[in-house]
């Protein structure tokens, strides 16, 4: 592909990526529906779907309170015995605004924007930027509407070659990605049923995400070949409680739960390390003392939950780990009150005798099968009533999980101390991409011979990655086929099915390598988003149309 060709491909991304964004769509917001609308009107005028309108559809999102919308676009090869079919996905909804204070109203305005934020104090470099022409700011225009208005550049362009295709390209634009992937996750059984009719099977998806520096002074460009993992450990913690007056006469549960914290937050030796790339080490996102009055007993329950990130780690051994630090931690804790109460004795001047604690971890499945032995189907009909009941209080689904656990132990004979340790919503699984089949062999060598061409052209150091570091939607285009791996989540997952549940059969049915090839900016998420014109629309475009070229022809 010329740079002139490329220049237009940039250009025509650019002037959609700008329209987009001056339409509003905050997460959970009707404008996610606009947005969806907008994006549809705009290929419904493309000639390829005026002469094929039905394989251009608006999707409802299932079960969706707000009625929002998916946008799913397929052009076919004129190659009719080829099933090769690639996946072309992009987020089109937000984050939210209020971060913009009194800008909100010009968050979606770029021009405007970019204006107004002149005024602000912002660091040298960002105010460096705002000045610069090559960047474009505004609520979106980097996470994601510039690589969805990459996309639908590439669906018209490649309509228009359907004769040199030998294979398919699916788009599919989803709301929800910045809250609970609800879009995604109804989208995967609409693929599913896609390939199914049309007996096409997917070879590859590609998203384009934004993609930024890993840290200061970086200036490399990155494509992702895979993406991370995230699972959300949980430990509900059950001491003794005792008056304050006796402190010793108990297990404070917060002193439990601070142990943990201190095993598990940022611990490196919990990273995840697959083919030399290394996750960031998991990090709390939730502590509560579970009292709910104030009084001078101690704590005697506590919850705990973090967030960890995966590389190759299926959830029975990262359940396994979190467990064992449980287990450190409890012993940690033992050892700590007997070493500080037999200093306090001989403070005191009173006898001393050895603490009772012992140590006691189990996983919400091993709980959950011991009260069964006790009590029976009994159990059962006590956890179906409380569902019920947090259905109709309408919980969040932590909340939910927390109280099934809570709920289960009460009904276990053993009130002694113990730390349960399971999972709650989100799962997003991760994607290795190693090469291991043809589909992955096909998706590494398009992608590393779009990317030697457009380094040979551009001044650029794009490096290859494995894991796209960021959660997202592309997690759910593959997840384990192995049963023993899927019910070691399941099955320590107290929300499952009933409150939280992934299309797994749908989601291994359309299984396939991933890539991202994002454009470049900063600051994500934040009032300084930001997109770099540079990359981001001469060779983004180009590593991105190289690819699918690669891919189908």
């Amino acid at each position: 592909m010329s740079k002139v060709i490329a220049c237009n491909l940039g250009e025509r991304i650019k002037e959609i990526a700008v329209n987009l964004t001056r339409t509003r769509s905050v997460v959970g917001t009707k404008g996610e529906i606009e947005i969806a609308e907008k994006i549809y009107n705009y290929l419904k005028n493309v000639e390829y779907f005026r002469n094929h309108p039905d394989h251009l559809r608006l999707l409802p999102v299932k079960n969706d309170e707000l009625g929002r919308k998916i946008v799913l676009a397929f052009v076919e090869g004129s190659n009719k015995s080829s099933n090769r079919t690639i996946l072309s996905l992009g987020h089109i909804d937000t984050a939210g605004i209020e971060d913009f204070g009194e800008l909100k109203e010009y968050a979606d305005q770029p021009d405007v924007l970019k204006e107004k934020l002149k005024a602000i104090k912002f660091c040298e470099e960002i105010l460096a930027e705002i000045h610069s022409p090559d960047w474009i700011f505004g609520r979106g225009i980097f996470d994601m509407k510039t690589g969805v208005a990459a996309l639908m550049v590439m669906l018209e362009e490649f309509s228009q070659q359907v004769n040199e295709l030998d294979g398919n390209i699916v788009f599919v634009g989803v709301p929800d990605e910045e809250g609970n992937s609800g879009g995604m996750l109804s989208c995967v059984e609409d693929l599913e049923q896609l390939a199914r009719d049309r007996g096409w099977e997917f070879a590859a998806a590609i998203d384009t995400d934004y993609m930024t520096s890993k840290y200061p002074g970086d200036e490399n460009k990155y494509v992702y070949i895979g993406t991370v993992g995230k699972l959300l450990p949980c430990f509900y913690l059950y001491g003794e409680e005792t008056h304050v007056g006796e402190a010793f006469n108990g297990l404070d549960a917060n002193l439990l739960a601070s142990e943990v914290v201190y095993q598990m937050d940022l611990s490196t030796d919990l990273c995840d390390i697959a083919d030399g790339e290394v996750t960031l080490p998991p990090i709390t996102l939730g502590q509560r003392d579970l009292r709910t009055e104030y009084s001078a007993q101690t704590t005697n329950s506590v919850n705990l939950y973090f967030n960890y990130a995966t590389h190759s780690s299926q959830p029975g051994e990262v359940l396994a780990k979190c467990k064992a630090k449980a287990e450190q931690s409890f012993e940690n804790v033992i050892k700590r009150l007997n070493e500080e109460y037999e200093k306090y004795c001989k403070l005191a001047n009173i006898p001393h005798k050895k603490l009772p604690w012992k140590s006691h971890v189990l996983t919400y499945e091993e709980l959950y099968q011991q009260v069964k032995k006790e009590i029976g189907e009994e159990i059962d009909r006590i956890i179906a009533a409380l569902i019920v009941k947090l259905k109709e209080q309408g919980v969040d689904d932590r909340e939910f999980s927390l109280a099934i656990v809570q709920e289960v132990h009460k009904n276990y004979s053993d009130q002694n101390a113990k730390i349960v340790v399971y999972f709650s919503p989100p799962y997003y699984p991760h994607i290795f991409v190693q090469g291991y089949d043809e589909k992955e062999k096909t998706l590494l060598t398009a992608v590393e011979q779009a990317v030697t061409e457009v380094k040979a052209q551009y001044d650029y150091k794009i490096v290859l990655k494995k894991f796209f570091p960021y959660i997202s939607d592309l997690s759910y285009c593959s997840i384990s086929k192995n049963q023993e791996s899927i019910a070691n989540l399941t099955s320590n997952m107290p929300a499952w099915p009933h409150k939280y549940s992934l299309p797994v059969r749908a989601i291994q049915n359309i299984s396939m390598p991933v890539v991202n090839i994002g454009p470049f900016g900063k600051d994500a998420h934040k009032l300084s988003e930001r997109l770099c014109t540079a990359y981001s629309f001469d060779a983004m475009p180009q590593i991105l149309y190289k690819t699918m070229q690669n891919l189908l022809k």
